[in-house]
């Protein structure tokens, strides 16, 4: 396995991350791998599209009807007021 020097961590940092590692019961090491490997996990792997996102968020606050596709579609002006 490869190692890794981190050099000039600041003193606070290095004590909030042995004091989320004893809350995690293990090294600070460990505790530093774990957040490095997850930080990387999803590297390299597109995420859900905007459109998906946009509907999962809003689906919360309870817009379910169908969002038109503008896939393509070209440019319109917004129209406000009539």
């Amino acid at each position: 396995m490869a190692q890794l020097i981190v050099r000039n961590v600041d003193d606070e940092v290095k004590a909030r991350l042995q004091r989320r590692a004893r809350r995690h019961g293990r090294s600070t090491e460990e505790e530093v791998r774990d957040i490095l490997r997850n930080a990387v996990k999803d590297d390299g792997r597109p995420g859900p599209a905007l459109g998906s996102r946009l509907a999962a968020r809003f689906a919360r606050i309870g817009l379910t009807s169908e969002i038109e596709e503008l896939r393509g579609a070209p440019a319109r002006p917004a129209i406000f007021g009539s």
